[in-house]
């Protein structure tokens, strides 16, 4: 499969552009996304025969790089910047063992009761037992925790019974404290936040992410004035969701007089696990909004490799509030089987978390989709797919059996 290199295209679109990156949920220091940028950036240049380099960010915001790109000849700008919400994460995460556990049982009810976790279940195997694992994975530790402080416990009170309750207690709190110091190993605990924050309020955000979300309007409204020929927002994971309803909001206020081009850009989106949920009113009226809109282009990039996302599901059709008028988004695959080299997919395989970050990556035989050439090359995100067809395979069954809006 040969690179796209944009240079079919002999006039220049962008020569300035603002990307704002939405992470999903993440707890580490954003630094971790522009290395991230640097390192995959210089790889995919090279693969694909241009130029890429990075400076200092020459804008306002929190966190940012500028990234300079040069494709046959064509010299292109781009500020990206990170809107940070890891502070947020880090204090949802900050719970101990046996509020962790707590967590665990009112989430499982909240997608149980709700019938949310079956109607998931149908969409795609692979993000529901990634959902599944933390559950199961938790479960079990406290098993082998039980069975080691029961084992200790016995041996213990042969001498005295009290001491023997005593020691078969320490034992099991001591193992349980193993497990989650291990977890930037195995992931459960972290998966389990994860799922549960979404969960807490039914599908609702939390006050602190709705004031994050207002401040991410805000930075992107004032971008759009500043003289770039693009705008373009990338929601990664969950971050896709939270871009969703930034966007809808934005555009429901009006759009600023000579306002640059919005793009759109979701990756590895794990919508469904929040808009299936009762109370997710208000993410269910953005899609439905959004979904409808001339005022930006939105392209939804997933592939079946990514067992962590909902590959090819339409996140507007599948939770069954699309509207009439529905023209966004336009689904496709990575296709990570026919981007990579046979050799790297093999080693990648089965490395989920890995994968569910291959769309910020280099790609071996990157097609259509080239992260860095959509955020730092000289075609806007409309231009780059004007042409491309929705994958055939995308999933449009509308699943959700809660479709109320706010």
């Amino acid at each position: 499969m040969e690179p796209i290199t944009e240079v079919a295209q002999t006039d220049q679109r962008v020569r300035r552009r603002r990307v704002f990156y939405i992470p999903g949920y993440d707890p580490f220091h954003p630094r971790r996304y522009r290395e991230l940028y640097r390192k995959e950036g210089e790889a995919q240049a090279q693969i694909s025969g241009y130029e890429l380099g990075l400076k200092p960010k020459k804008t306002g915001g929190a966190y940012g790089w500028h990234v300079t790109t040069n494709i046959k000849e064509v010299v292109t700008d781009a500020d990206v910047e990170v809107l940070v919400w890891s502070d947020i994460v880090k204090t949802s995460m900050s719970r101990g063992i046996l509020a962790t556990y707590a967590q665990l049982v009112r989430t499982a009810y909240a997608y149980i009761a709700s019938g949310a976790l079956f109607r998931l279940a149908g969409l795609r195997k692979g993000p529901m037992i990634a959902a599944l694992y933390p559950f199961v994975f938790l479960l079990v530790q406290l098993f082998l925790a039980i069975l080691a402080g029961w084992g200790v416990g016995m041996l213990v009170s042969a001498v005295h019974p009290v001491l023997g309750w005593a020691a078969g207690l320490g034992v099991l709190w001591a193992v349980l404290r193993a497990f989650k110091r291990w977890d930037n190993k195995v992931f459960a605990y972290y998966l389990m936040h994860d799922y549960a924050y979404s969960a807490q309020a039914g599908g609702a955000n939390p006050p602190e992410l709705e004031a994050r979300m207002t401040a991410f309007r805000l930075s992107i409204r004032a971008a759009l004035s500043a003289g770039f020929d693009e705008v373009l927002v990338v929601g990664h994971s969950s971050g896709a969701h939270l871009s969703v309803s930034i966007l809808a909001d934005l555009l429901r206020e009006g759009l600023p007089q000579d306002t640059a081009k919005i793009g759109f850009l979701s990756l590895g989106q794990v919508v469904p696990m929040v808009s299936f949920l009762p109370k997710a009113r208000r993410l269910r009226a953005d899609l439905h909004y959004l979904a409808a809109q001339d005022r930006l282009v939105w392209v939804d990039v997933t592939a079946p490799g990514d067992g962590c996302a909902f590959a090819l599901c339409d996140p507007v059709a599948v939770t069954g509030v699309a509207p009439e008028a529905k023209v966004w988004p336009l689904v496709i695959s990575a296709a990570f089987t026919q981007t990579l080299s046979p050799a790297r997919w093999k080693a990648l395989r089965w490395k989920f978390f890995r994968l569910h970050f291959q769309y910020l990556c280099a790609f071996d035989r990157p097609g259509h989709y080239d992260y860095f050439q959509i955020t730092a090359g000289p075609l806007s995100l409309a231009d780059r797919y004007r042409d491309r067809a929705a994958s055939k395979s995308r999933i449009e069954r509308p699943a959700s059996g809660y479709r109320d809006m706010a």
